[in-house]
């Protein structure tokens, strides 16, 4: 695999920002520890992969082996840095939103060989970042085939009212519609291309309850989606675990 750090200026965001990208590498079979000995010829698929509200890009090439789990299925990995953002386009701040879901894939298929067929494109995250996924995933289901939230937060209503976060939807915490994912899912119930969805959570985390409602709510309106409850807190034992099943369920079906 390739590690690349890209640091490039955001027309969205009106300043420069950074992405850590991983990109196969094609013909290195044999290396000592490389898994998919190389990559098939064409575009590759793409994994956007979000942080959560502590942590920042290096984190998932940090506290787990992304890197190792990615080359199995020959795919891409950026992971960009989406600030404490919740991946909105924030009322007092900025436009995190339109960089994340539709600034920077742009970049990406601009800069790399990935492809950008809707069934080659994929988001998913953890916490702030499952809920940044879930997000981009319904509201761009043109673009993305799937999704994948992990331990996610998905009451923003009730987040936005208690964080004192203003600068995400005002003093007041109004939340459009298009950033609940209650009311999101609602809306795109009859959308042709409404994604697959994956919810993970553990047993134990404080999120556990309000994840459990919205995989609930998706089932009963019909998305195609696997929720799995497991043993596990809010914590990286539970995310790494987790990641490697994601990518299980999106390139091994």
């Amino acid at each position: 695999m390739i590690f690349s750090t890209l640091r490039f200026f955001s027309e969205a965001l009106g300043m420069c920002t950074t992405a850590n990208v991983l990109i196969p590498q094609r013909g290195t079979a044999g290396r000592i520890g490389d898994n998919a000995g190389g990559a098939d010829k064409g575009k590759f698929k793409c994994l956007y992969l979000l942080h959560g509200l502590s942590d920042d890009q290096s984190i998932w090439m940090r506290r787990t082996s992304i890197e190792r789990y990615a080359e199995q299925y020959g795919i891409a990995v950026v992971m960009p840095f989406g600030e404490r953002s919740f991946y909105t386009d924030m009322r007092f701040g900025m436009r995190y939103y339109t960089y994340i879901a539709k600034e920077l894939p742009a970049r990406i298929a601009d800069t790399f060989n990935i492809s950008v067929d809707r069934q080659d494109n994929f988001v998913a995250g953890l916490s702030m970042g499952g809920y940044g996924a879930l997000k981009i995933g319904l509201r761009e289901c043109d673009r993305f085939a799937a999704c994948s939230g992990l331990s996610p937060l998905t009451d923003i209503k009730s987040w936005a009212a208690n964080s004192g976060m203003d600068e995400l939807f005002g003093p007041g915490g109004e939340v459009p519609d298009d950033d609940d994912l209650f009311i999101l899912s609602k809306n795109k119930v009859n959308d042709p291309n409404r994604p697959r969805v994956f919810i993970a959570i553990g047993y134990n985390d404080a999120l556990f309850g309000e994840a459990k409602r919205l995989a609930a709510q998706m089932k009963d309106l019909g998305y195609d989606i696997t929720y799995i409850e497991d043993e596990g807190v809010h914590d990286w034992a539970f995310w790494d675990k987790y990641i490697q099943k994601t990518l299980e369920w999106l390139f091994r079906q």
